[in-house]
């Protein structure tokens, strides 16, 4: 949002990120995005919240945010070779109105050795990221062969969209 020079705070917001039970994959980051928006009151006026899901699906499978080295390994050893896709929520609201959308972006994988695998979670250590990785990272440098999508969508926030989303809408 920076790069994009627009000026925001940032709130951090308490919320439960579990599902509803048997939830498709690629609704589950709008999902969140939703609720976090939602606890997030006391706005000024004329502020506007825009929060923001993303997660790794492997097939139907979601790839979180790993809980040790092992689990980071693990799932960088599964996206090896493969590809996958980063889906983001985005929620944004005004108090007034509320807009949310999500966006994919397909990931290809070059196949990674259990080396370079082990020097990534060892020298990055990416256990607050969704499928154990970030683009923008070394990782992303050296074993990621191409996307097909946004790339600031695979960061986190596909920032294009919401600036075109705040210039329609709000």
């Amino acid at each position: 949002m920076e790069m994009a020079e627009l000026q925001f705070d940032i709130i951090i917001a308490d919320v439960d990120e579990t599902n509803p039970p048997g939830m498709p994959g690629e609704q589950v980051p709008e999902f969140l995005a939703k609720k976090k928006a939602a606890a997030i009151s006391h706005l000024a006026e004329g502020a506007i919240v825009i929060a923001a899901d993303t997660v790794v699906l492997l097939d139907l499978e979601i790839l979180g945010k790993p809980t040790d080295a092992a689990n980071a390994i693990d799932t960088l050893q599964k996206l090896s070779g493969r590809v996958h896709k980063v889906v983001t929520g985005v929620s944004i609201n005004d108090g007034t109105k509320d807009i949310s959308f999500s966006v994919t972006t397909e990931v290809y994988f070059r196949k990674l050795s259990a080396a370079q695998i082990t020097h990534y979670v060892t020298h990055y250590k990416p256990f607050d990221k969704a499928g154990a990785y970030a683009i923008q990272e070394w990782i992303g440098v050296t074993g990621i062969e191409k996307i097909n999508g946004d790339y600031y969508n695979v960061m986190g926030l596909p920032i294009g969209d919401v600036i075109e989303v705040l210039g329609r809408e709000f």
